[in-house]
């Protein structure tokens, strides 16, 4: 029964989602849909753990209640802005 009417919800945008935001690598995650905030706070670490596994630094949580379109957000721009900083400032191999 608490799946369907996650799904309803779901379908609505009303459903709880976790969105976790890194700064390197620069991206943001969605995970859910869940039917209320407890159960997306109770989620959460799981989530952030494994983040923490594969390396991610700078790590934000917000719950929101709507539906994401992606759920994974690579900011391509910032990412590659960070590397010409990083070429810019890196001495030179010969």
């Amino acid at each position: 029964m608490k799946e369907l009417l996650i799904r309803i919800l779901d379908s609505f945008g009303f459903a709880c989602w976790l969105e976790i935001s890194t700064e390197s690598p620069r991206c943001t995650y969605y995970f859910g849909p869940f039917l209320t905030r407890q159960d997306a706070i109770i989620s959460q670490d799981g989530y952030i753990e494994d983040l923490l596994d594969e390396g991610a630094k700078g790590i934000a949580v917000t719950i929101k209640r709507f539906k994401p379109r992606d759920l994974t957000i690579f900011d391509e721009v910032a990412d590659a802005n960070s590397f010409n900083s990083f070429l810019k400032i890196s001495p030179q191999i010969t």
